[in-house]
């Protein structure tokens, strides 16, 4: 799994506290909200090229990471 922790970012001030990608305004659930409606990650870097193919990535691990939790905190 890829270390998200070097680019997924949270700050209280931006985008209240959601967690982001590198600092910017975009936030894990835009880019998890983008693939979950059928864009390729090809189509998302077209549509935002100031991201990259590991932020997409990055995203996937976050998500992947927190499901994992929330299964440890059930169990």
């Amino acid at each position: 799994m890829m270390n998200y922790q070097e680019r997924i970012t949270i700050e209280s001030g931006k985008r209240g506290g959601k967690p982001c990608i590198r600092g910017m305004r975009i936030t894990v659930y835009d880019v998890l909200g983008y693939l979950a409606s059928g864009m390729t990650p090809q189509e998302i870097l077209a549509d935002f090229p100031y991201l990259t193919q590991e932020d997409i990535l990055a995203c996937l691990s976050f998500a992947a990471a927190r499901e994992q939790h929330a299964l440890a905190i059930q169990a």
